[in-house]
């Protein structure tokens, strides 16, 4: 291991999502699949981390721990929770946080859509109907018109390609089907709804004047309120990216990774960047003419090694693996970046990177091999900008429960009590230097 240096301008912290931390909340579509028994260790959403009214205890620990940027999730369940009537008062809630956040000197990237919607989408056909896209096009401007003037950042949707295939290929998660043609109207309703938010988006912060020229960090809290107001609108996808390798040099398998890849990945995200769809989701017919993305957003963990037979998902045999049996491979890293800048030229964002890892055994090395391979792309002139971490803390991991551990933060979910990991006090102090010394390998690694 070596010392490295990141670029003053670069900006790490860590990210989250409503469902997997608020707790409290019985009307979304992840609730309903709690009770109905489907969590590994039988635990639930409706606890969580207690998030919702532990918000400034969390923001101070953010603080505390010098992250610069913030990624948080809105639950729309909770902002609409009927169909067409809004909780005032929950975006209110909101937007104390987020005015915290910023107070803080922490610039938040707020996500309207995480794995989770309300009952009532549920029951209307969630995103398998075209109504969904009005329907999520009305929420989206409800959140910009009460939070716009100090929010420029959003990520439309979390990982779409995830949300299709678990929950439409495998049934392992709401709602649980397997079914092709209806993952396909997913895959497109979701694209057009992205399309629709992102215009909207810009729309009206251009025309409330929120939308500046500048992009000035909120770096100190004297400032950090003006900053937020005066930056351009960013806006984009968190897309789920991995490295599909073939397991074996046999023919049939390199045949089989590159299908993959592009079932998985590629299609879609061409669909929400530039309009177009492809194979499966169509073929080249536009869904709206432009460019629907300000960066690129990257959620980085794995590597699949993609068998022919049983066209499966396996993991290289003597790889370094986490505590879901997950290879750890930090050049994927590297590579995915720099595929995606030559194809899309745009900013780089890493929305999510992280790892589970119950004993804080390797966390450590792992956010250092990652943002090493950062490095790497800042110095041949990749535009990575961002980093976040996943996790600040422990969570509730969807169909993991509990039991999973990707926290910088060890949560006791049974007092709700917060302790900093050795690896989250090794991030702490990237954040506040970004760079990795040899005092801090000696330290913590």
């Amino acid at each position: 291991m070596k010392p490295f240096k990141l670029p003053d301008g670069f900006l790490m912290g860590s990210a989250t999502a409503a469902t997997q931390i608020e707790g409290g909340d019985s009307n979304n579509n992840w609730f309903a699949w709690c009770e109905s028994g489907k969590i590994k260790d039988g635990t639930s959403c409706i606890r969580a981390n207690d998030h919702w009214n532990k918000y400034k205890e969390d923001t101070k620990l953010l603080k505390d721990l010098g992250h610069k940027v913030y990624r948080m999730g809105l639950e729309w369940s909770r902002i609409e929770p009927e169909n067409g009537r809004f909780d005032d008062s929950v975006m209110s809630r909101y937007r104390d946080e987020l005015i915290l956040l910023i107070r803080s000197g922490i610039r938040p990237l707020v996500t309207l859509h995480h794995f989770s919607h309300p009952l009532w989408l549920c029951d209307v056909g969630e995103f398998e109907s075209e109504k969904s896209i009005g329907y999520f096009e009305r929420y989206v401007r409800y959140v910009v018109e009460n939070i716009g003037d100090i929010v420029s950042e959003y990520i439309t949707i979390n990982e779409p390609n995830v949300y299709v295939t678990n929950g439409y290929f495998t049934g392992e998660w709401p709602p649980g089907k397997k079914d092709l043609s209806q993952a396909i109207k997913v895959y497109k309703n979701m694209a057009l709804c992205h399309i629709a938010a992102y215009k909207a988006i810009h729309e009206i912060r251009a025309r409330m004047g929120w939308d500046k020229a500048a992009d000035i960090a909120c770096t100190t809290e004297a400032h950090a309120a003006s900053a937020c107001v005066t930056s351009r609108t960013m806006v984009g996808v968190a897309n789920h990216l991995r490295i599909f390798d073939p397991y074996s040099k046999n023919p049939l398998d390199i045949i089989a990774a590159r299908v993959m890849d592009w079932l998985f990945q590629g299609a879609i995200i061409k669909s929400m960047t530039t309009g177009r769809l492809r194979f499966p989701i169509g073929f080249g017919a536009p869904l709206g003419k432009g460019r629907f993305f300000d960066f690129i957003g990257i959620n980085y963990y794995s590597r699949s090694a993609v068998r022919f037979k049983g066209f499966k998902n396996d993991v290289m045999p003597g790889t370094p693996r986490n505590d879901l049996d997950w290879e750890i491979y930090p050049e994927g890293l590297y590579m995915l970046c720099k595929d995606f800048y030559k194809k899309y030229r745009a900013p780089i964002w890493i929305t999510e990177n992280g790892t589970c890892d119950s004993k804080d055994a390797f966390r450590a090395k792992y956010i250092y091999d990652h943002l090493y391979e950062i490095s790497r792309l800042c110095e041949e002139g990749i535009p990575v900008e961002r980093y976040y971490h996943w996790t600040l803390m422990d969570n509730f991991e969807w169909v993991e429960g509990e039991s999973a551990r990707f926290g910088l933060v060890h949560v006791d979910f049974e007092t709700q009590q917060r302790t900093v990991r050795k690896s989250g006090r090794f991030f702490s102090e990237m954040c506040s230097s970004n760079s990795v010394s040899e005092e801090m390998i000696e330290k913590y690694l």
